[in-house]
């Protein structure tokens, strides 16, 4: 299994991390999306989970929320070295976030197949003249998909009343 440089185990930790706050986002009834920023010690700096509809807005994905709370604990935009610990694959407007926001890696849980960003576009997003991102996937994959899966069951179940 691929590692961040944090190693396996601090990557499975920091993505439990992640799904606790997907978890906030299913009590609310929103899909389930948790994100975590980590900084280069390996020290949580900002966590994150889906707001988009009680904000009424697609700006409130999780990795936008923790992106936007690291800046701000940090006091920059440049996210350098940090690494992203998303519970779903990014989307196309996150991963352009996430490169724009020079981070260092990314680590995902579980594929989206719909709204996914897919990494064969990877090279289609690299803005600076840096190393690209590295991307580690399937952390904690069982998880996510359970989650997601339960979610839109009960959605599916509401609807059928």
């Amino acid at each position: 299994m691929q590692s961040s440089i944090f190693g396996v185990d601090r990557d499975i930790w920091f993505m439990q991390q992640a799904l606790k706050e997907a978890h906030k986002a299913y009590a609310k009834d929103e899909v389930p999306i948790g994100a975590v920023v980590v900084n280069a010690k390996g020290a949580i700096i900002a966590r994150g989970h889906n707001c988009v509809e009680k904000e009424h807005t697609q700006l409130a994905h999780a990795e936008v929320r923790a992106i936007q709370k690291a800046g701000k604990k940090i006091g920059d935009w440049r996210l350098n070295d940090c690494w992203l610990y998303v519970t779903l694959e990014p989307c196309t407007m996150c991963m352009g976030l996430i490169t724009l926001s020079r981070m260092q890696g990314l680590v995902y849980g579980a594929p989206s197949p719909l709204f996914g960003f897919h990494l064969d576009n990877i090279d289609k997003i690299q803005v600076y003249k840096r190393s690209a991102l590295t991307i580690i996937d399937n952390i904690e994959r069982g998880s996510a998909e359970a989650l997601l899966k339960l979610f839109f069951q009960k959605k599916r179940n509401k609807k059928g009343e």
